[in-house]
């Protein structure tokens, strides 16, 4: 019982959003465009007439409803719950499963892809989904607003009147979205009397900008369009689903929960043995209910990742009764995915800039082994070149455009050549989707892109580098060296750069290690100790080498003094700069993304395998980074005294 409340809890954080405000900004930099938000899947809210003239409300989310219908069956419910502890998902799932079918039949669509109901969305011109106007409608509930913590900031300075909310019929494929979008930006330029506008979007909602700006872009509408996490090329999560293949990765999962929440505790190495394969069972299940309702939406086939998306076909949909939606679905695949990057440049001909932000790195929670977001995969938000989850490309890897400037990624995972736009797209290591104002760096450079003109590509500014170590206070410290960009080294560096993140607990420094270079941290870092927010600077002994392209680890363990978890450790990869590039081994293009450290030199199998199975691995390792230093620092303290 306790295992499934906890992993329930999980999920639902995941789910849920924490805003944090951002630094200053100044009102004499705003660009004086409306801003139209283009928000995540399902975010649009809808609705049907029937039979007798009525509304009936069918999205979104009505908890009241879900409330009553987990009432109704709490017999049910209980009795799934305890078959559950004993390992067994699939009633839970058939329970579960069965509900959201009666809930949200209304939502479904044919096998043509046309919907079952004719449906509505609120709020549809520029007038009714103005925030000052909605705001007045409403009495101040945000009822049908999209991402309303950060809009409420961006309202002090650019006031209510300047924000707009575009609904869309999230089931439909990106091009029918597109076309609402186009409508939308013509109405908003009519209701403002500006020329153009500006964009702000979203995880799907970047999906039916891309596709806007690729199909409608040239007539110039838009002045700045910033996506975040964009589902350009799909969703692995929609894979997942549309495979009957959920393995959740609950380790992943909880650094998710813990960066959307911001926890300042760190827990989710204790997750790293601890498999909740009954969760998998549970979603196993559930999903043909889901693709009972889902199965048929356009926006699910367009977020099948094109690797996948003709085997899927083949396995769910009937080639002559899906035919329509085949059609559409092929379009955005074979049609508007691949002309993104001529559409865009399209665009920026006409007077747009087009900039996109995303995250690498993390697993896809669901269990697409690939580097993401959690959500999306890193290629298909950017167009970039990924080296596979838990590898990275060789020393002296050359990348594969010539764009003029080195943009491979520090941890040497990302090849940003490749991308949509490689100097327009930013970035973030270790960033979770959706949490764009979870991060100093992330907020700032959103407002500043879309709100002002200050930046034009990622060359613009030392303050917002194409690559980035996300700042979010889950991860607790960011270190880098003292004069070379974030995640490089060079010649010139001298020193190591920590800075507690946390804003509310002290820093205990308890070791700073590196791995693939001969460099020693000052034996002062065991007697630092960092206020929140607080930055010191480390010196180090040895040399940085002489070569280029050669990648090494650093890693610094802490402690958040009063904090609950005792030890916290956080591993940086770092580029060489510094002299003739290392020549590539074209014949192993992949290495182990991160370099064995000396703990895992001193285990063999048998003591490896029970320390992971036990998830106690990490503590030990912590334990051994901190006392191996101190030992060689009485070692050498009591050779002095002789």
């Amino acid at each position: 019982m306790k295992r499934f409340i906890s992993a329930l809890l999980c999920f639902v954080l995941l789910l849920s959003s924490v805003c944090v405000a951002s630094a200053g900004f100044d009102k004499s930099e705003y660009n004086g465009y409306p801003v139209i938000v283009v928000a995540g899947y399902s975010s649009s809210a809808q609705y049907r007439i029937d039979e007798n003239g009525n509304k009936v409300h069918v999205w979104g989310v009505d908890m009241n409803e879900i409330i009553a219908a987990l009432f109704k069956n709490i017999v049910k419910v209980g009795i799934d719950i305890g078959a559950l502890a004993t390992g067994n998902g699939k009633a839970l799932g058939k329970t579960v499963g069965k509900e959201f079918v009666k809930l949200y039949y209304d939502m479904a669509c044919n096998p043509d892809g046309s919907s079952v109901y004719p449906l509505q969305r609120y709020c549809v011109t520029a007038e009714e989904s103005n925030r000052a106007v909605m705001l007045e409608k409403y009495d101040g509930d945000l009822i049908y607003q999209h991402e309303t913590e950060i809009m409420g900031e961006y309202a002090e300075y650019i006031g209510d009147e300047n924000i707009y909310n575009f609904n869309c019929d999230f089931r439909m494929g990106a091009v029918f979205c597109a076309k609402q979008l186009d409508e939308f930006i013509q109405s908003v330029k009519a209701y403002s009397g500006k020329d153009k506008v500006n964009i702000f979007a979203v995880s799907h909602g970047g999906q039916v900008t891309g596709t806007y700006l690729t199909l409608y872009g040239e007539k110039g509408d838009v002045n700045n369009a910033v996506m975040t996490v964009p589902a350009l090329g799909g969703a692995g999560i929609a894979y997942n689903l549309l495979a009957d293949n959920i393995e959740f990765d609950e380790e992943c999962l909880m650094r998710f929960v813990e960066h959307g929440m911001m926890f300042e505790t760190d827990f989710n190495w204790l997750l790293r043995a601890n498999e909740l394969g009954f969760l998998d069972e549970v979603l196993n299940t559930l999903a043909p209910y889901a693709r009972q309702i889902l199965g048929y939406w356009g926006s699910i086939w367009d977020f099948c990742p094109t690797e996948f998306y003709e085997e899927m076909k083949a396995k769910n949909l009937d080639p002559a009764a899906s035919a329509e939606l085949i059609k559409k679905s092929d379009y955005m695949h074979y049609e508007v995915m691949p002309d993104f990057a001529n559409g865009f440049r399209r665009a920026q001909a006409a007077g747009t800039d087009v900039y996109i932000v995303a995250g690498y790195d993390n697993r896809i929670v669901t269990g697409l082994n690939q580097s993401s977001d959690g959500i999306i995969t890193v290629n298909s938000s950017t167009g970039a070149t990924a080296a596979p989850l838990g590898k990275r490309f060789s020393d002296g890897y050359i990348q594969k455009v010539d764009t003029g400037f080195y943009q491979v990624s520090p941890s040497m995972t990302v090849d940003a050549s490749t991308s949509y736009l490689p100097n327009h797209t930013w970035f973030v290591e270790n960033f979770f989707h959706g949490m764009i104002y979870k991060d100093p760096y992330t907020a700032e450079l959103l407002k500043t892109l879309l709100l002002t003109e200050k930046i034009k590509d990622v060359h613009s500014s030392a303050a917002y580098p194409q690559f980035h170590a996300t700042t979010n206070k889950s991860h607790s410290v960011h270190a880098m060296f003292n004069n070379s960009t974030e995640g490089y080294v060079c010649s010139k560096d001298t020193a190591i750069i920590i800075k507690n993140l946390s804003e509310k607990y002290k820093m205990k420094l308890a070791s700073v290690s590196a791995r693939g270079v001969d460099l020693g941290f000052s034996d002062s870092v065991f007697t630092k100790v960092l206020k929140p927010g607080e930055s010191v600077e480390i010196k180090f002994t040895g040399k940085i080498p002489e070569l280029s392209l050669a990648n090494f680890d650093l890693v610094v363990d802490h402690t958040l003094i009063g904090s609950a978890t005792p030890l916290g450790e956080r591993l940086f990869n770092f580029t060489i700069m510094n002299g003739e590039k290392v020549k590539y081994d074209a014949e192993n293009p992949y290495v182990s993304a991160n370099l064995v450290s000396d703990f895992n030199k001193l285990l063999d199998k048998n003591s490896d395998n029970i320390l992971t199975k036990t998830g106690s691995k990490t503590f030990f390792e912590m334990l051994y980074n901190i006392i191996q230093p101190f030992l060689k620092f009485l070692v050498e303290f009591i050779g002095k005294m002789k």
